[in-house]
């Protein structure tokens, strides 16, 4: 069985182009065998507080009510990255970046010792590499190009975390030429195995 997780953060709701392509790109990877775990980051996502700072690594039974709720989500979210076998991003380029959700949960799950660690030369992911498909749509901002920090953030995180095996799917431009780059963003699909 495959497990694909698939990561909301645009909050365009029916007028995404990131979650319209996103549902494509997991008909296409689905199998009769696979299950698909959606997470939603357009509702409210905990951010870090100096409680939930000071507790990260206190097991969840000793943690203080003050942090309690916000590592519980924290925890469930690490927990739904462990489990996957694919993991697809629906993450549109806001002003250059990723929308605040998405890093709130980066955050969330940032974990030492969990999903990262430290070598002798800095840095080490400790999730397992597996296919990460980063599905972006942008405005103006060339996906790629020299203003867009949101995937090229976005790619370093995972990395962080350990994984290597990252494909962007980008639908640029949709303020221009919003078909064009439907269509093109369709061309990379195509091409997914």
């Amino acid at each position: 069985m495959t497990s694909i997780l698939r990561i909301d953060s645009s909050t365009r709701g029916a007028d995404s182009v990131t979650s319209l392509l996103a549902t494509e790109l997991i008909d296409k990877l689905r199998t009769p065998n696979s299950t698909v775990v959606e997470r939603d980051l357009t509702g409210p996502v905990p951010l870090l507080s100096v409680a939930s700072t000071a507790e990260l690594t206190v097991p969840a039974g000793d943690r203080s009510s003050g942090a309690a709720s916000d590592l519980a989500v924290a925890d469930a979210l690490i927990e739904e990255l462990q489990a996957a076998d694919v993991i697809v991003f629906a993450a549109p380029i806001y002003n250059f970046g990723v929308p605040a959700s998405l890093k709130a949960w980066a955050d969330l799950v940032a974990r030492a010792g969990t999903t990262f660690g430290y070598g002798e030369t800095g840095p080490v992911g400790l999730l397992a590499d597996r296919p990460v498909y980063i599905v972006a749509a942008s405005g103006g901002t060339e996906i790629g190009g020299e203003l867009d920090f949101g995937t090229r953030w976005l790619r370093q995180f995972l990395g962080f975390l350990g994984f290597q095996n990252v494909t962007v799917i980008a639908a640029n431009h949709q303020a221009i030429d919003p078909q064009g780059g439907l269509d093109d963003a369709r061309r990379q699909l195509a091409a997914v195995a």
